[in-house]
């Protein structure tokens, strides 16, 4: 499988030269596997310039999963421009959600007065597949759905092709359990002996003092995780919009400490934009 990431922060898209290395596109990824089919996972702002790329590969016809509602995974939709080709097929996955609930979250975003363009005026195929509350496949690609323990729920994934494993655990919060949510031994489990993990990392240990609740980890809950499940490499996720390049980089170093004083050789990174990763 192939990752590119197109948006890793959270919260907010933001801009200027302290945020260059790391980017300031909210959540979206795309996954091409072996089969030739793609997933996109969230429709943060980092979806328009994926657009743009589907579109000038010449590729329209696309596999789409949600992890959660919240804003900033969805306010890209509108300015994904392959929604506005009709040669275009967009297979939404509801997994693991219930009826039309993604269906819901997604044209909520387009809804007046939010967007002057209604959804019924999209001119792509949009097909929602029924939910999958457990693993399901596409084409070489097995996908297996875990709640998260978040505000108003969500769900992470695992994407396996050729024995590799891909582990995207965003806006997942390890200190509290919330409801909907699991134990972090469930979460150790669900990423153990993964090749790569992206889990969230939002807060420093003092910022989540005041953050319990909000539905985001700290760097030391997501290492701690990473560690517990022999993870190969660990990228920290869901930037905080006030985090700058430096910040993350200190970061990153804290982390490597922590890793080196257990006496592991994990690796671990902070998630930037445009990163790419073959597994």
């Amino acid at each position: 499988m192939r990752i590119r990431v197109w948006g890793s922060r959270g919260s907010i898209p933001v801009s200027g030269r302290e945020y260059l290395r790391y980017g300031g596109d909210t959540t979206c990824l795309e996954i091409r596997t072996k089969s030739g089919d793609i997933f996109i996972v969230d429709a943060g702002t980092g979806i328009r310039r994926l657009g743009n790329q589907l579109i000038e590969d010449e590729r329209h016809t696309y596999h789409f999963l949600i992890t959660h509602g919240h804003w900033d995974h969805l306010m890209g939709w509108p300015f994904f421009k392959p929604l506005y080709m009709d040669h275009v097929t967009i297979r939404v996955h509801r997994c693991p959600f219930p009826k039309k609930f993604v269906e819901n979250m997604v044209s909520k975003v387009m809804t007046p007065p939010n967007f002057p363009i209604r959804p019924s005026e999209l001119r792509a195929k949009i097909v929602y597949e029924d939910g999958n509350p457990t693993r399901f496949e596409v084409g070489s690609m097995a996908v297996e759905p875990i709640p998260l323990s978040h505000p108003n729920m969500g769900s992470g994934y695992k994407f396996i092709e050729d024995g590799k494993t891909f582990v995207f655990l965003t806006d997942n919060e390890l200190g509290f359990v919330h409801p909907g949510g699991l134990p972090m031994d469930r979460y150790i489990d669900f990423s153990y002996g993964a090749d790569l993990l992206f889990h969230d990392a939002e807060y420093t240990p003092e910022e989540y003092e005041s953050k319990v609740l909000w539905g985001h980890s700290s760097y030391t809950e997501a290492v701690d995780l990473a560690l517990q499940a022999g993870v190969k490499t660990l990228g920290l996720f869901h930037h905080s919009q006030e985090r700058d390049d430096d910040a993350i980089d200190t970061i990153v170093e804290n982390c490597r400490k922590v890793i080196a004083a257990e006496g592991q050789t994990m690796d671990c990174f902070a998630v930037a934009a445009d990163m790419y990763f073959e597994l």
